[in-house]
């Protein structure tokens, strides 16, 4: 294939936007002083004009007379073979078409903008000489944000004020105005620089990290006990990666992790790496975007959507926490960014390190199949140990009924107050209540557009819909009965538990953490730095607490419903329980002093809650895949789920009865269909939702026989069909 076109050639051009029939790739005539295969272009395509990538030569299927010219190569780096072959086998493998997978690949703003200088605007020096609202919102949002600068029109609608305030503030050098260029490279990190010693357990695996650099494409599944030091053993293979000026891509699954992560960074390497994430400005995505593909970054750290930067020469990809549910994207391109990792990977002769303490099945039948190496970490860094794992049987313990703080476990905290240690209880449910209920009538108050009922946020004095995030004052009369004072909160939340804490423990300094209760990364980051430095007694928290956390003073972890996830129809909810109280339960005792885990539980006898008091991990895997190649499930066989969805339910079943009554493709290679349904949450944001399921063996290509499938029936008007290729969820 030609890798430059010049002037007047026929180039093949993808572009970020299908209209109707116009979903693959365009030809055009290449602009004045030609262009590179990979060039991303600004196209004509009837009045508008439209961003793109050149693809290949053109079919030639066109009358040349009538192709139109690229108007303009856009300042940025061609895009590559790899990407273009990532691309193109993750759109395959989800069913996605090629625009859209384009548009993941180019989520940055004004890629189109010529080089150039712009102001940009950071925190200064002083106060100013006039304290309001408005100019205190403007130092907040700074502040909040360390040394990212901001352009002014970012900086005024992040902090809801006029342009003008923050004029105002340069003028008396509270906030510093700057010429800079658009985009910069990111300063060099150092692999030189010495890290810290690692155990003879991390040295053996790092050392295989290193031998496995080698050898090109491979993928590791980096298995040790929270508090093992997995961290420490793959950023020393991405210290090997930069030194054979390769870049390095770090997946975390939430952001909360990022500023915590990014200190040990900068402590490994003596500067910061570049970050990719929903909490960094417009302008650092940009500037990102474009020195991935420059070479100008040599490490980023990101959420699953960095996986479609344009890196130059990606050597290593580390997925940590490689367990984590959040790598699964939920709307949109529904793509799992462990599997998309593996993929790009291996495109691109990169090594994958899969990090967990309690790895998915999918990655341990990956490991005892040998597709994958597998590493373990055994035993905790330093002088700490594994925390004692005990249930308390709820059936046997004295509690009223407006409380979760068993007796048993009141004491374990009163013994870690007395000793000046904290205890953590972890619930895994944000608010204060799952269920408002009206004592007069029964009414339970749900979501004026989803079949959810709202969940009462007490801090925010509001109810919250957690489906589509629609958010109401929390109401004095019932909306059913208009009976006053007889809505009641039913369950227990996180805030809910904070309220119990409080009083059970009133000497106690109570501090929560729960993602909704934090503005910024920033507020976040300050609060667990507070709580590590010994600034709370009792930890109340959501999942949030259970990712990558170290707090040295905590000697007890306390579960307040380990059967919480235990029931329902999702395959994965023995793994799951046991994957997250695991990790919570792995918060305690990783320092010098020794920890407990106790774990409330009406079912003490439930082979998962064994097995995580147990500790055997390994009998845990080896029943559980038992079972799923019995069922012939994932890892053992393939699923996909059909969603279809429209404001009119008839006309979603409809289709949905259509499908099974015509699944002729699918029977050939023997996959069986399962629906259609109402979906568990069959409305979402006024939109009602029915399923299917396609059930196949392991081997099977589904995905052609898929596309065939559903490709038998248009979807016109309001109608939605989407296919999720391994499905995480089944809501």
């Amino acid at each position: 294939m030609k890798s430059y076109f010049d002037e007047g050639d026929r180039v093949g051009v993808l572009l970020t936007q299908g209209l109707g029939d116009l979903s693959g790739v365009l030809d055009y005539l290449a602009p004045e002083g030609g262009c590179h295969l990979g060039a991303f272009v600004e196209v004509p395509l009837g009045p508008r004009r439209m961003a793109g990538v050149v693809w290949g030569a053109g079919d030639g299927g066109f009358d040349r007379a009538r192709l139109r010219q690229v108007l303009r190569v856009l300042d940025a780096a061609p895009m590559r073979e790899g990407m273009r072959r990532f691309l193109e086998r993750a759109g395959a493998y989800t069913l996605t078409p090629l625009p859209a997978m384009l548009r993941l690949a180019t989520r940055a703003p004004g890629l189109g903008d010529t080089p150039g200088m712009r102001k940009i605007y950071r925190r200064g020096k002083g106060q100013p000489d006039r304290d309001t609202k408005a100019r205190r919102a403007v130092l907040e949002v700074l502040e909040d944000h360390g040394q990212l600068a901001f352009t002014l029109k970012e900086l005024a609608e992040m902090a809801g004020v006029s342009t003008s305030v923050i004029k105002g503030l340069a003028a008396q050098g509270v906030v510093r105005e700057e010429e800079a260029p658009r985009d910069t490279p990111y300063r060099r990190l150092d692999p030189a620089r010495p890290g810290k010693a690692l155990t003879e357990d991390q040295a053996a695996a790092a050392a295989h990290l290193h031998a496995a650099m080698d050898k090109g494409y491979s993928t590791t599944l980096l298995r040790g006990v929270t508090g093992s030091g997995k961290t420490e053993v793959y950023l020393e293979a991405v210290a090997d990666c930069l030194r054979r000026d390769r870049q390095a891509l770090v997946l975390l699954p939430e952001i909360a992790l990022t500023q915590e992560f990014l200190t040990r960074v900068e402590a490994r390497f003596g500067v910061l790496p570049a970050e990719w994430h929903s909490g960094v400005t417009q302008t650092e995505r940009r500037r990102c975007w474009k020195m991935v593909g420059e070479g100008g970054a040599q490490m980023v750290v990101g959420a699953r959507s960095a996986l479609f930067l344009p890196f130059r020469d990606l050597g290593l990809i580390v997925v940590d926490e490689e367990h984590d549910t959040s790598y699964k994207q939920a709307d949109g391109v529904l793509y799992n960014a462990r599997d998309m990792a593996v993929l790009r990977a291996s495109i691109e002769g990169a090594q994958v390190v899969l990090a967990s303490a309690t790895p998915s099945l999918e990655s341990w039948a990956n490991a005892e199949a040998g597709k994958y190496t597998r590493l373990e970490l055994t035993s905790r860094f330093g002088e700490a140990v594994l925390p004692e794992m005990r249930a308390i049987d709820m059936r046997r313990e004295k509690l009223p009924s407006d409380r979760w703080i068993s007796p048993t476990l009141q004491k374990a905290v009163e013994a870690r107050l007395a000793r000046s240690e904290q205890s953590l209880l972890f619930i895994n449910r944000r608010g204060f209540a799952p269920i408002t209920l009206c004592r007069a009538c029964g009414h339970q108050i749900e979501c004026a557009h989803c079949d959810a009922r709202m969940v009462e946020h007490r801090f925010l004095k509001r109810l919250v819909c957690h489906q589509c995030g629609e958010s109401t004052p929390m109401p004095t009369v019932c909306p059913s009965c208009e009976a006053e004072d007889r809505l009641a909160a039913v369950g227990p939340g996180v805030e809910r538990l904070t309220e119990e804490a409080v009083a059970l423990f009133p000497q106690a300094r109570v501090a929560t953490l729960s993602s909704d209760l934090f503005g910024s990364a920033r507020a976040l980051k300050e609060q667990i730095e507070e709580i590590a430095s010994g600034g709370a007694d009792i930890i109340i928290g959501t999942q949030l607490v259970a990712k990558g956390h170290n707090f040295p003073l905590l000697t007890l972890v306390g579960v307040i419903d380990a059967d919480l996830g235990l029931h329902g129809s999702d395959l994965r909810a023995a793994e799951r329980t046991f994957q997250l109280v695991r990790q919570v339960a792995g918060r305690a005792g990783r320092a010098d002093k020794p920890g407990t885990a106790l774990i409330q539980t009406h079912q003490p006898e439930h082979p998962v809650i064994r097995a995580i008091l147990a500790g055997n991990e390994e009998d845990f895997w080896q029943a559980e895949a038992a079972e799923r190649r019995l069922a012939g499930v994932p890892p053992y066989g393939r699923l996909a789920g059909i969603i279809l969805s429209s404001p009119n339910p008839q006309e979603a079943f409809d289709l949905g009865n259509a499908l099974a009554r015509n699944d002729a493709a699918l029977r050939r290679v023997g996959a069986q269909v399962y629906g259609p349904a109402p979906a568990p949450i069959a409305r979402v944001r006024g939109r009602h939702r029915v399923r299917l399921l396609v059930k196949a063996a392991k081997g099977v290509a589904l995905q052609e026989a898929l596309a065939e499938w559903v490709g038998q029936f248009p979807i016109k008007g309001q109608l939605r069909l989407a296919v999720d290729i391994d499905p995480q969820s089944f809501l």
